[in-house]
């Protein structure tokens, strides 16, 4: 029996997708607890966002060199590599007493988490069959909404009764905890299982020349395209609902922070509806790009509606808005749909490295630039954070553009079973 006809491959499939899982909790966790650092630390909105872009700097810096060493090397010990760095950065930010210590804190957990997807999807690819591997993605996209749907109202919850501290000491230990289950999963395990098998798991396609792989990446117009796709969708969600989006309904709306997160919850719940159900129109009706340039459309207008609506929109509206807005991070998984489309196996993972790059270089620029323009306005908020959505506005238009700019080239559905994203 091969690993791709083992039902072991599911247990490989379910202790990555749960380190996965608490490590995107991590991404938006800082949001809850925005107010509670900057009097405790005294620190400005600005320094705050500055240091949430610090998280994402690492995140979107290393992606094209963990696509080229997932290419060379396998994804294995990165993505246990990755869970260890995100579990040490997230204990550091549950014992920090000052705000230095934040900041190295947050790069460590942007550095793990800078690991994780890319080589998350290189070893599902690895390990299942080829028509198992697009709901896999989908099911990679759900567990991403709910790590981010626990960053609301149950990690709110957990605040509320334990502190903040509890929150990131006790997330930290599981992640610990996951890297041991790694290691003997995807390592230990398999050595002695499939010891017959011609190829082990976690090796990879290998490109004929790094060089050569980064030259066509950096010199390719699609490869800029989709990046400028995730650049509009993933940055502006994730910089947002991880910075400011719980600061914004607790100021402009004067909500607790449990009621601010469950709003936020509805943009999550969009998000997670998002991923499975693009992938399956995509799947069902072949015309992705199509399709990928109608979920920028969506996510721009909603973008530029909520900032049309003024400093205290009617509030009926924010909540569609924001299901909107995560409808459209749901749908950017079809940026890797249209990498497999266009571009041959072995320069699969750089690309994805470098699309996904793009997304995280918004994410990195939107929280700084939100607390700079927050600070203009210290006497009023509600005027700050209007403003401050102009940014995703403009970000996203980046984003449909990309979307106009990529080519959809049609590539044979039947992908080998031993290739690597």
């Amino acid at each position: 029996m091969t690993r791709q006809e083992s039902p072991y491959r599911w247990v490989v499939f379910f202790t990555a997708l749960a380190a996965y899982y608490l490590i995107v909790s991590q991404r938006t966790a800082p949001g809850l607890v925005t107010n509670s650092w900057m009097s405790e630390f005294h620190i400005s909105a600005g320094a705050l966002g500055l240091m949430d872009s610090v998280q994402f700097l690492a995140y979107a810096l290393l992606q094209v060199p963990v696509g080229l060493l997932a290419d060379r090397f396998g994804p294995n010990r990165f993505l246990i590599f990755g869970t260890l760095t995100n579990a040490l950065g997230t204990l550091l930010t549950g014992v920090a007493t000052h705000a230095w210590v934040l900041f190295v804190a947050r790069f460590l957990v942007g550095v793990g988490d800078a690991t994780i997807f890319v080589n998350l999807v290189a070893v599902i690819n690895l390990w299942f069959r080829a028509q198992e591997f697009v709901a896999l993605l989908g099911i990679i996209g759900v567990a991403a909404g709910l790590g981010s749907l626990t960053a609301t109202v149950p990690y709110a919850l957990w605040i509320h009764a334990w502190g903040w501290r509890s929150l990131f000491v006790g997330v930290s230990l599981i992640l610990f905890g996951l890297c041991g289950a790694l290691y003997v999963v995807l390592v230990q395990r398999p050595k002695r299982m499939f010891e017959g098998d011609v190829k082990r798991a976690g090796e990879p396609v290998r490109p004929a020349s790094v060089r050569e792989a980064i030259r066509q990446t950096f010199t390719s117009r699609q490869a800029y395209a989709l990046a400028m796709c995730h650049f509009g969708l993933v940055g502006t969600y994730v910089g947002f609902m991880g910075s400011w989006g719980v600061a914004y309904f607790m100021q402009v709306f004067h909500m607790a922070r449990s009621a601010a997160s469950a709003i936020v919850m509805l943009g999550l719940v969009g998000a997670m509806v998002g991923g499975p159900l693009t992938s399956w129109l995509a799947s069902r009706f072949g015309q992705v790009k199509r399709l990928y340039t109608f979920v920028h459309a969506v996510t721009f207008l909603s973008w530029l509606v909520w900032f049309a609506s003024g400093m205290r929109p009617w509030f009926g509206l924010v909540p569609v808005l924001l299901a909107l807005i995560g409808f459209g991070n749901g749908g950017s998984s079809l940026t890797f749909a249209i990498v497999r489309q266009t571009f041959p196996v072995e320069r699969v993972g750089v690309v994805s490295g470098f699309a996904n790059m793009g997304g995280f270089v918004s994410a990195v620029l939107l929280p700084s630039l939100f607390g700079v323009v927050l600070d203009q306005f210290p006497g009023d908020r509600a005027l700050g954070f209007h403003f401050g959505l102009l940014i995703p506005v403009l970000f996203t238009a980046v984003g449909v553009t990309g979307a106009l700019l990529a080519r959809d080239v049609k590539r044979p559905a039947a992908i080998p079973v031993q290739e690597t994203v």
